[in-house]
């Protein structure tokens, strides 16, 4: 390994170790009492050494949310190929989200954190860098369905609220997690996810 491989390593090894500290503090103790003396303390690295690798805290609370939503993107789009028909896909869509909301929860944890405070905490560069990149999950959506019309399997609908639809249900859906002893009254989330899904797609396919 060269001397210029191992450096490329090591800055990418110590980026991931900020935002890992960076996440925890942000997921324990919130936005606004998290700052970047604290991720410094818990790294045990230098407020100089971690502003080398980030601009500020929005800097770094934005990569965090960038990582959740790529991460989310590639297990959507690996789910996705795997399924044959457009239906199917769309099956895998909604069960590629809801294990990342389990199995990646910390990452889904930061995404959803932000959904209601972006527009407060980052400025308009990081919002916008941001929002590309969830649009990016949308859109592969849509062209799901997109696909789906054309090949004459779903009806004629508006793909782009379709999706939005869809994912606003997902979203909502996946907070009910935390409340099956409660207001589900011990019925499986997961069941309601499924009864969702399963009304969405009778709105689209032909029959």
């Amino acid at each position: 390994m060269g001397s210029r491989e191992r450096r490329a390593r090591e800055k990418e090894a110590r980026t991931e170790h900020i935002l890992g500290v960076a996440r925890t503090l942000l997921l324990k103790k919130g936005l606004h009492a998290t700052t970047v003396n604290q991720i410094a303390k818990l790294a045990e690295l230098s407020v100089g050494t971690i502003y080398l690798y980030f601009k500020n805290k929005e800097d770094i609370f934005a990569a965090l949310q960038e990582e959740g939503l790529m991460l989310l993107n590639q297990k959507i789009v690996a789910a996705v190929s795997a399924a044959a028909t457009q239906q199917d896909k769309v099956r895998a869509i909604c069960s590629a989200y809801v294990e990342f909301s389990e199995t990646q929860s910390s990452y889904y944890d930061v995404i959803t954190y932000f959904l209601s405070t972006s527009e407060q905490f980052f400025p308009k560069r990081l919002k916008t860098r941001i929002d590309r990149i969830g649009s990016r999950i949308l859109i592969y959506c849509s062209h799901v369905l997109e696909a789906g019309i054309e090949a004459g399997e779903f009806r004629k609908v508006d793909a782009r609220r379709h999706t939005i639809w869809l994912w606003g249900t997902l979203n909502g859906l996946i907070q009910f997690r935390k409340m099956e002893a409660t207001m589900l009254q011990k019925e499986s989330y997961r069941k309601i996810v499924q009864y969702a899904l399963d009304n969405f797609l009778d709105t689209l396919v032909v029959k």
